[in-house]
């Protein structure tokens, strides 16, 4: 499309921190060390874990850049990104997550298909953009609309990388226009990051960002957003990030069986501790995030010393200062939480974790209840093991 290019190999891809643990190289995917993921509420964008499909688009010339909505609606219309700039701003703190986040952990219990990930495969940032809402009126969808005159009931976004997938065409993915046309779905048409504008990594010049669901369809790059009758038929809507039992394997998988995942369930991961720790007698402190999709809070935050036998509450919080109650209106509904407590560890132990949001869902115990093909979700008990010794932990 004018204006940027989508690449078909990575001879010019952007540089990257050097701190970050790269799990694949072509397509870059990469997550920060377990520290210093809780070393900032709001995640540096250094730091924010990078996932993709394909090379990196290039953007060649910013006013030629637009994108086209079209579809069932009554008029198809472009908008450059001016356009969009003079819609209201709005800034939104919501935290994405990968669906593969902690696949390497279900992997040991049984091989899956994907991205290894550890625990920091997510990322919390302020956005800044135009709500889709807003976008939408411009081409004559009122807000609170669930199907257009012409029969549209999903909004699909398309980017401009190419991704293999695809068969060298471009990713995509959609959301219900139920929730693009709510307000307070908050679903944004983004062009900064952190009061910075997007690099190219995040989906310069203009991506989506839908708070509470899979990171899988906050599409970057944007190049047209469709209004369809059905959700999306593209490759990661319909052949991935479905969420299959564990009885399923690649030879019985019958992908029409399940619905494409969006909301995120209840999650918890300890990033002060590795999975294998050598610490002196005495206090330990333990420290992580919690994060639940869908706008719910996190409520309870409980740690175990003793591999989820006995258990105590951890402490909970967003910005320094201000408590975090769940679900009130002082509280980043879209955003992580971060839970401590000071233990102190006698012996060799087991430390878990687990979270508890405001509709009490709780995290299941055993990866393998919710062990699936390709690793999405995993949510279980974060667990990791602490030896004494005479490190200075």
């Amino acid at each position: 499309m004018p204006g940027i290019i989508g690449p078909s190999d990575y001879s010019q891809e952007p540089p990257r921190h050097p701190s970050l643990r790269i799990n694949a190289k072509e397509p870059f995917n990469a997550e920060p060390p377990r520290p210093a993921l809780i070393s900032s509420y709001v995640t540096p964008i250094d730091l924010f874990y990078k996932r993709n499909h394909g090379p990196i688009p290039i953007v060649d010339d910013i006013e030629r850049y637009c994108v086209t909505i079209c579809g069932l609606i009554e008029n198809s219309k472009q908008l450059y990104m001016h356009d969009i700039w003079k819609l209201p701003k709005y800034n939104v703190t919501a935290t994405l997550q990968c669906a593969g986040n902690r696949r390497t952990a279900m992997s040991k219990a049984r091989t899956v298909k994907g991205v290894g990930w550890d625990v920091a495969a997510l990322g919390n940032a302020v956005w800044g953009g135009a709500k889709l809402a807003d976008v939408l009126e411009l081409v004559g969808i009122p807000k609170l609309t669930s199907t257009t005159k012409s029969g549209g009931k999903h909004v699909e976004f398309v980017s401009i990388d190419k991704c293999k997938e695809e068969n060298g065409g471009p990713y995509k993915g959609s959301i219900p226009l139920s929730q693009a046309t709510n307000p307070a779905a908050d679903v944004l048409l983004a062009y900064e990051m952190n009061g910075e504008t997007l690099n190219r990594d995040h989906g310069y010049p203009l991506r989506v960002i839908v708070p509470g669901v899979i990171g899988a369809r906050s599409v970057k790059w944007l190049d047209s957003i469709n209004l369809i009758k059905e959700e999306c038929q593209g490759f990661f809507m319909q052949k991935d990030y479905k969420m299959f039992p564990p009885s399923v394997n690649w030879d019985n998988i019958d992908w029409s069986t399940r619905k494409p995942l969006m909301d995120f369930p209840v999650q918890c991961a300890i990033c002060s501790l590795e999975d294998v720790n050598v610490a002196k007698h005495g206090k330990v402190t333990i420290s992580g995030y919690a994060v639940s999709g869908g706008g719910r809070g996190i409520e309870r935050v409980d740690v175990s010393v003793d591999g989820g036998k006995t258990w105590m509450e951890a402490s909970r919080y967003q910005k320094a200062g201000i408590p975090y109650i769940a679900d009130d209106i002082s509280s980043d509904k879209w955003a992580w939480v971060f839970f401590e407590v000071t233990v102190d560890i006698p012996h060799s132990a087991e430390i878990v974790a687990k979270a508890v949001d405001s509709a009490a869902n709780i995290q299941p115990e055993n990866v393998e209840v919710i062990w699936n093909l390709r690793g999405v979700l995993n949510t279980s008990w974060h667990r990791v093991q602490v030896r004494l010794g005479h490190s200075n932990l």
